[in-house]
């Protein structure tokens, strides 16, 4: 078993359209850790931590997001690491 963190950054209309809420129910499903949060900038940032294989399929999701999302780009990030994370958490504004 191989731990990953990926940083995602998801760009498209994927503000209003119950994007946060429902990467936090795949990444529940997956047993992925992190947040995710909306940018002021129109973007979704995501931080994904967990067996490789979970992460990918979370990054893989995020290609499509919820049936109401228009994804048009999906940059990844790989980053250390850091089991800092006990469950995965919703951001509500931009800083915390």
């Amino acid at each position: 078993m191989v731990n990953v963190r990926a940083h995602v950054y998801i760009s498209g209309r994927v503000q209003g359209v119950v994007f946060r809420e429902s990467a936090r129910r795949e990444a529940d499903a997956h047993c992925v850790s992190g947040w995710v949060r909306n940018l002021p900038d129109g973007r979704v940032e995501a931080v994904f931590e967990g067996e490789e294989a979970d992460v990918h399929t979370l990054i893989r999701w995020c290609h499509n997001g919820p049936s109401r999302a228009r994804v048009d780009h999906v940059q990844v990030e790989w980053e250390p690491h850091t089991s800092e994370f006990e469950d995965f958490q919703i951001y509500f504004g931009w800083s915390w």
